[in-house]
Order: C-alpha cells, then sequence, then structure tokens
C-alpha cells in the first residue's frame, strides 16, 4: 500500500492539519534551519562557539531528517513519537545552549519549536489512537 493510503487510513484527530498546509509549513522553516543551522555549525567549525553549542543542533538535524523514513518508510508509529519527542527536546536545548552566543539564532527557532510542539503533540495523538492496530 502507498504510504498516502497508510497515512490516510489512520485514525487522526479532527484537527490535523491537511498534507499541503504540513508541507508549506516546512517549506518555510526549512530556510530558517539550513541558514540558523548553517551558521551555528561554521561558528563551531571556526572555534567561534564550543562543539557542544552545535551538538544539540546536530541531534535535531539527524532526527528531524530520519522522521519521514520512520513514519512513512518504516510505518512505525511508536518509534517515530519517540523521534519528534527528541526533535521537540533537542530544539528547546538548542535555544538554550546557543542563547548566550547568537541570541537571533535562538529567536529564530520559535517558529519551529511552535511547529513541532503542534506536530509532537499530533504524532503522540496519531500514535494513541493507531495503538495496537495492525
Amino acid at each position: 500500500m502507498p504510504w498516502i493510503e497508510w497515512y490516510n487510513a489512520l485514525s487522526k484527530p479532527s484537527w490535523t492539519p491537511a498534507p499541503a498546509t504540513i508541507g508549506l509549513i516546512w517549506q518555510i522553516l526549512y530556510p530558517i534551519i539550513l541558514i540558523s543551522f548553517g551558521f551555528v555549525f561554521m561558528q563551531a567549525i571556526r572555534h567561534n562557539v564550543p562543539w557542544r553549542v552545535a551538538l544539540p543542533f546536530a541531534i535535531n538535524l539527524v532526527s528531524n531528517l530520519i522522521f519521514t523514513p520512520i513514519q512513512f518508510g518504516m510505518r512505525n508509529l511508536p518509534l517515530a513519537a519517540v523521534d519528534i519527542l527528541i526533535v521537540w527536546a533537542t530544539i528547546i536545548w538548542m535555544m538554550v545552549v546557543v542563547w548566550r552566543y547568537y541570541r537571533w539564532v535562538a529567536v529564530a527557532q520559535v517558529p519551529y519549536f511552535v511547529w513541532v510542539s503542534l506536530a509532537t503533540v499530533l504524532q503522540l495523538s496519531i500514535t494513541w489512537m493507531n495503538w495496537g492496530k495492525s
């Protein structure tokens, strides 16, 4: 079964955004992520910030990138729920550690944090609503 048919067959909350809306939001967020994460990684490479500042950005990036294969490739809702919790938690961690060095980077994460907070509640809801279903 194609992934979209599988996803459409899942029980979801009534407030679930349409796939087109989700795509549009990511089109807005990815440039913010690219610029701010790239900046932090460059500052770490140049030794302007310690690597521990870049660490949560790296963990977040990997966790964000593996969400889609976990959710739609493996179709593993519980693992996707754990993954998105890691994405959510690392955004908070990123904002805290980078604040001292580059406040604009921390502030730039606010839209990402808001969206991932909503997406986390959505993912946890979908996981719960489909728990035990094949």
